[in-house]
């Protein structure tokens, strides 16, 4: 795979290449609230990451630092080992965002030449339409689209600069399995020859799989961060299901390793650190039949990682591994066991647009792969300097 370019001295991909985003000590206010706390976090050029955590986790105010959105109130952010800002001007970044910003009188195809307009050096309209999977719609308006087609004309969008870093909030929001389907192979493709992308979504299974690595954050901290697999191992236990007419819900809870129990009509679901004590009494003790044990899932660990209060173990955990992001020395996947009280007043939807007290001024506006008049055009618009060049990066044409 070719590597990304230095973009501080156009080198390939190598021990002198910058990371594609790197967070130092990063900690961002907003009066007494802290909505991000001491984060750490590094992404390499290709890597593909899903940030995950609840409403308020501090997703969002992270995402915003690495577009140059809002600056931290303590600690460094660097993009391709740039300001963010910079990094955005080159054209080395580009955002979908989960809504807004498209002019429904316009067709498909003319809000992609018009948008190709405000940049100096895109790839040609037809192009990310065809990656986009939108070249038949090309010639219907905007407002006759459904979410899903919107969505996607927002990815065929963020595609005109060619960005080395993506980001994408809620990318399939709206599609039908098919279309996250096909949009999943594009992404991956262009993972593959190089493109960095980091995407936020509520859909765990997405993260699960396509992602190669998981973030996750829980009330503006990291508590997780590695493969898929090393964020479920975090959450121990396993799941026991069966079918036992008149079940009784006390004596399963009895059986040691139990923390949970769920009947529904004859079936029951048993959740526990020892499925074979589980086992071993459904099968002498009751007439239990069709009995399964499946490990922890995604969903499972995401949510024994974030529901436990501040100050308490987290629910589940058992030996997995962890980041600790107050040592960037340190492992991904060491233990992490300090995780800091949080003011609840903070928690506000990570994947939905901001209400009006907290729209941001025309420079910070998040529409900045979409199209706007003069007076609103940003940095991410001006001609490219020297050093933004695509050199190092195979050419993503299809």
């Amino acid at each position: 795979m070719t590597g990304v370019a230095d973009r501080r001295g156009g080198a390939g991909r190598g021990a002198a290449s910058p990371p594609a985003v790197d967070l130092m000590d990063v900690t961002k206010h907003f009066g007494a609230v802290e909505a991000v706390r001491g984060v750490n976090l590094r992404i390499e050029p290709g890597e593909v990451v899903a940030f995950l955590g609840p409403n308020g986790a501090g997703k969002t105010t992270t995402i915003d630092m690495v577009l140059g959105l809002t600056e931290p109130s303590a600690g460094d952010v660097e993009v391709y080992g740039s300001e963010p800002r910079d990094a955005v001007r080159k054209g080395l970044v580009s955002a979908v965002m989960q809504s807004g910003g498209l002019l429904k009188d316009l067709t498909v195809a003319e809000t992609v030449a018009y948008t190709a307009h405000l940049f100096t050096d895109t790839r040609p309209p037809a192009e990310v339409l065809e990656r986009a999977g939108i070249t038949s719609i090309a010639g219907r308006l905007v407002g006759k689209c459904s979410g899903g087609e919107q969505q996607r004309l927002r990815f065929a969008m963020a595609l005109l600069p060619d960005p080395d870093l993506l980001l994408l909030d809620e990318p399939t929001q709206g599609m039908d399995v098919e279309g996250r389907r096909s949009f999943w192979a594009a992404i991956r493709r262009d993972a593959q020859a190089g493109r960095t992308i980091v995407f936020a979504t509520h859909y765990l299974e997405e993260a699960d799989a396509y992602a190669d690595r998981v973030v996750l954050m829980r009330k503006g901290e990291i508590v997780a961060d590695g493969t898929a697999s090393e964020v479920k191992a975090l959450a121990s236990g396993r799941t026991v299901r069966a079918s036992l007419p008149d079940a009784c819900e006390e004596a399963l809870r009895a059986i040691s390793g139990v923390d949970r129990v769920e009947i529904r009509g004859e079936s029951i679901l048993v959740h526990c650190t020892d499925s074979d004590a589980v086992a071993r009494y459904l099968l002498t003790q009751t007439r239990a039949r069709d009995l399964e044990i499946t490990a922890l899932g995604l969903e499972e660990a995401f949510l024994a990682l974030t529901s436990a209060e501040p100050g308490q173990p987290l629910a589940g955990a058992g030996t997995g591994r962890a980041t600790d992001h107050q040592t960037r020395s340190r492992s991904r996947t060491e233990p992490r066991s300090d995780i800091e009280p949080y003011s609840d007043h903070q928690a506000r939807s990570d994947i939905e647009p901001r209400s009006d007290h907290q729209a941001r001024s025309d420079h910070q506006a998040r529409s900045h792969i979409e199209p706007r008049s003069d007076h609103q055009a940003r940095s991410d618009i001006e001609p490219r300097s020297g050093d933004g060049s695509r050199a190092g990066r195979r050419d993503l044409r299809r």
